[in-house]
């Protein structure tokens, strides 16, 4: 399979560089070829949205609402060829992948359901014979700057509502989630989207991601990735007066009181830790236990690791696979390296494959570190849980809260009382009780607050008010 731009409607084979992905499962099979675009390409996909803007948005949006869910049935009809090459691709286990794929699915269903909602308000008028209300309206070519980890979801999750609103788009997907956005795309497309509504650019960020940012004439742009371009790119943004929204870095604590469910919460905190890799911006990346529980925790911890089966992403028992390329082996392995440098192992996984075939890393948890050290500050996005112990809830919550990030938390207690404290307490965006800390539904508003997110967020409604603007309208009709 190659990659190709969709620019107004046409396909088109890009005339730069090339990339051979290689199946992270077993790399020495070939999954396919990227193409990369010029900066030129980028403009002439703004220009393509920019011409494809006004009969779009003149659609009521119960038409759009039509293609959506047209969209969304094709997409279903496909799952398994689509969340085949998403595997291939990146390498997430198959059994995940195609329960992402229908998430994708249950998003463009739920947006397309969204043409039809009441919008808006009246607003009493001080002056006689005046009807005053508000409406909502496109913001216009958005830019939509997607990462590798949810090839499907995360793109859908922002085209979605970003579409039904009556905007058009350029869509820069990840270098390694490539083929699965041609894939998606052509979806799309089949499903009768107009010519120039979605606008697929596949390139280099350090290229075509700041070509889009800087040159195309845009009034919005959403981003999930790494905090340092997601700074990056609402520098740019705020430079240019457009909306923006980045979704970044997170280091999720799941806090485990000692009258915690112990099977409920170890099933839970390894796969908030260890599902998809770890390369999850909401994977559990630290837990602390209150130490009166904590060797207990631990018996139980490595029971369950010990039933864990780590295989080709193909592998339909496989509860994690690779990671996702042989640059971020390198990465995690680095924190690895690290960790068992410098900490207590306190249990791992054990491989079903050949750790050589592909870019696995095996899971790791690890103890015996101070509340500053990388391991525990720094994001690894890969399989390395560290424990941390706490005398009592107040240390533990201090504990979870001593990081930069702000994405998600949760607690294992049945002590409704602090279960309600974390609540209110934790600093993060998305905070919960007995469940990992990954897995929001669609239907929540998905952000963090510090250094994990900007002002807005994403999915439910909040993503319709992201990709429009409020326009107060008044007449006088005495």
């Amino acid at each position: 399979m190659n990659t190709q731009n969709l620019i107004g409607g046409e396909w088109i084979t890009p005339n730069g560089e090339q990339m051979t992905i290689q199946n992270p499962s077993d790399v020495t099979l070939d999954v396919g070829v990227v193409h990369f675009s010029r900066d030129t390409d980028v403009l002439q996909a703004g220009e393509a949205a920019k011409q494809a803007l006004a009969n779009w948005a003149a659609m009521t949006p119960g038409a759009r609402g039509n293609i959506l869910y047209r969209i969304a049935t094709m997409l279903e009809e496909q799952l398994e060829d689509v969340a085949h090459i998403s595997s291939m691709e990146m390498g997430k286990p198959i059994s995940e992948m195609k329960g992402e794929v229908m998430r994708g699915v249950h998003l463009l269903r739920y947006y397309a359901a969204e043409g039809v909602r009441a919008t808006g308000s009246v607003i009493p008028a001080s002056q006689e014979h005046v009807l005053q209300y508000t409406k909502r309206v496109p913001l216009g070519v958005v830019g939509i700057i997607t990462p590798w980890n949810f090839p499907i979801a995360i793109p859908i999750w922002k085209i979605a509502p970003a579409l039904i609103n009556g905007n058009t788009i350029v869509w820069k997907p990840a270098e390694i989630a490539s083929l699965s956005a041609t894939r998606l795309t052509r979806i799309f497309v089949d499903a009768g989207l107009p010519a120039g509504v979605l606008n697929l650019v596949v390139g280099r960020g350090s290229i075509i991601g700041n070509a889009l940012l800087e040159k195309v004439h845009l009034d919005g742009v959403s981003f999930t990735g790494s905090t340092a371009t997601g700074m990056h790119v609402a520098s740019l943004a705020a430079k240019r007066n457009i909306k923006y929204q980045t979704e970044m870095g997170g280091k999720n604590a799941a806090v485990v009181l000692k009258d915690a469910d112990l099977q409920l919460t170890v099933q839970a905190v390894l796969s908030g830790a260890f599902r998809s890799a770890g390369q999850k911006c909401t994977a559990t990346s630290r837990v602390i236990v209150e130490k009166s529980i904590y060797n207990q925790f631990i018996d139980a911890l490595r029971k369950e690791m010990a039933l864990m089966h780590i295989s080709s992403a193909l592998d339909p028992k496989s509860y994690l696979g690779p990671v996702a390329s042989a640059f971020q082996h390198e990465k995690v392995m680095h924190y690895v390296d690290m960790a068992r440098t410098n900490t207590e192992i306190v249990t791992e996984g054990k491989l079903q494959i050949e750790a050589s075939s592909g870019h696995y890393v095996t899971p790791l948890v690890v103890s015996g570190v101070t509340v500053d050290d990388p391991l525990v500050q720094e994001e690894i996005f890969g399989p390395l849980m560290v424990l941390l112990p706490a005398d009592n809830f107040d240390e533990a919550l201090e504990l979870c809260n001593r990081t930069v990030y702000g994405l998600s938390a949760s607690i294992f207690t049945n002590d409704i009382q602090k279960g309600l404290r974390f609540l209110d307490e934790a600093q993060v965006g998305m905070v919960r009780v007995n469940q990992e800390t990954a897995g929001v539904e669609y239907q929540s508003p998905f952000g963090g607050m510090k250094m994990s997110s900007s002002h807005t967020r994403e999915q439910g409604q909040a993503a319709l008010d992201f990709y429009s603007q409020t326009k107060t309208c008044a007449v006088y009709y005495g």
